[in-house]
């Protein structure tokens, strides 16, 4: 199919993708005076941004720093943070009339709890700028022409190419393949001989199979307040059973950091001690069931589920010390090795991607091909459930357009 190619250096830079961090690139390079073109495969912008937080979009942590945040480098992030602080994204929204609320954690949410909100600041700002996008545009392609970039892309059904001296790779990463999610980032960077960590889902549920499976789907839907934790790292959130396993923010958390074959642990009453409370009511109440103490923690079904795993029909006050512990173990750290996780489609986002050591951790450009940038997900940096990951999004946006 012949190609039309499109000689325009009138743009300082090309953007592929227009997510959060490309839509942010976009407007900070325009403020700076800078012209850009945003190529963007989905039929509209923030494709992912409009679905965060069930819509709501949970556009930033109140607690963002390094410490939150996944990398073969942990040093990494800490410049671009420098650069632009959550303290900036929340001016930055207050300016264009989104007021913050917070939630659990540090979650902060638009007043509105509309999605689309967030996503309307960047196009009213492009369109002002006359920062130009264009939707249903699939990018194939990018070659280096001397200093130069040719990019091949396909929109309204013709194959074309255009010319530009600085190329932005903000195309996301792996997760939700329905929503656009592809691997070109990836692609472009190994193309270029650039070193990629090896990706996996990220803040996904984890399943269960085989014998075990049945005593997961009978609690379906219950959600309980837990500790979960392997070692390396711990969070105390809900976990939610499901017919397949597991799910829930603290599951979605630890999942970034579990690996397939491992164990988690999780501590189903994380704020007290059993053996105390056994302790408490049968000086009061000596022939009080097990169970019936049990049931009083828990939901009833969840207290029946773990009856077979207890000695609940017997008092409190005949419990032996064997059974305490054995009541201990299973009730502070019970064991649970996954199966596997539920894959791309059902991740918030993606662990790896591009290594930080092929970028400035200053700048974000390509040490080895100058004038192109990598920033959002497809780069080894990936944050906690809770918008962290909308912050790196900012912040490596606002840092790539004041290098181009």
């Amino acid at each position: 199919m012949a190609t039309n190619l499109i000689n325009n250096l009138d743009y300082d830079a090309i953007i592929i993708g227009a997510g959060a961090c490309g839509l942010m690139c976009a407007v900070q390079a325009g403020f700076l005076g800078k012209r850009v073109l945003v190529l963007e495969k989905n039929d509209k912008v923030g494709a992912k941004i409009l679905i965060s937080g069930g819509g709501r979009c949970n556009y930033t942590n109140l607690y963002a720093s390094p410490q939150q945040f996944i990398s073969e480098n942990e040093h990494f992030c800490k410049s671009a943070f420098a650069q632009w602080t959550v303290e900036d994204t929340i001016s930055f929204f207050e300016t264009y009339g989104i007021m913050g609320k917070e939630k659990t954690l540090g979650q902060l949410f638009p007043e509105s709890d509309k999605a689309r909100d967030i996503v309307k600041v960047f196009t009213d700002l492009c369109r002002d700028m006359a920062q130009d996008i264009w939707c249903d545009t699939d990018v194939k392609n990018i070659e280096r022409d001397g200093q130069d970039f040719i990019i091949s892309y396909e929109r309204n059904g013709k194959s074309s190419q255009i010319k530009t001296a600085r190329v932005v790779i903000t195309s996301g990463g792996l997760p939700i393949a329905k929503m656009g999610a592809t691997d070109f980032g990836l692609r472009m960077a190994r193309k270029f001989d650039m070193q990629i960590i090896p990706t996996a889902p990220a803040l996904v549920p984890l399943t269960i199979t085989g014998k075990d499976q049945p005593w997961y789907e009978q609690l379906s839907g219950n959600s309980i307040f837990c500790r979960v934790w392997n070692d390396r790292a711990s969070f105390e959130e809900n976990i939610l059973f499901t017919h397949w396993g597991l799910s829930g923010p603290a599951i979605l958390q630890i999942s970034s950091y579990w690996r397939a074959g491992e164990s988690i642990m999780i501590d189903l009453l994380p704020q007290q001690n059993i053996i105390d409370l056994i302790e408490q009511e049968r000086k009061l109440y000596g022939k009080k069931p097990l169970l019936s103490l049990i049931a009083n923690l828990y939901t009833r079904k969840f207290a029946d589920a773990l009856s077979p795993y207890l000695p609940a029909d017997k008092n409190l006050a005949s419990l032996s010390k064997s059974e305490l512990e054995s009541i201990s173990s299973l009730i502070h750290q019970f064991k649970v090795k996954p199966a596997g996780d539920k894959g791309y489609d059902k991740a918030e986002v993606m662990r790896g991607g591009v290594a930080t050591t092929e970028l400035s951790s200053r700048t974000l450009e390509a040490k080895k091909i100058p004038g192109v940038f990598f920033g959002g997900e497809c780069v080894d940096v990936t944050g906690w459930l809770g918008g962290y990951n909308f912050q790196w999004a900012w912040a490596s946006g606002f840092v790539i357009a004041q290098n181009l």
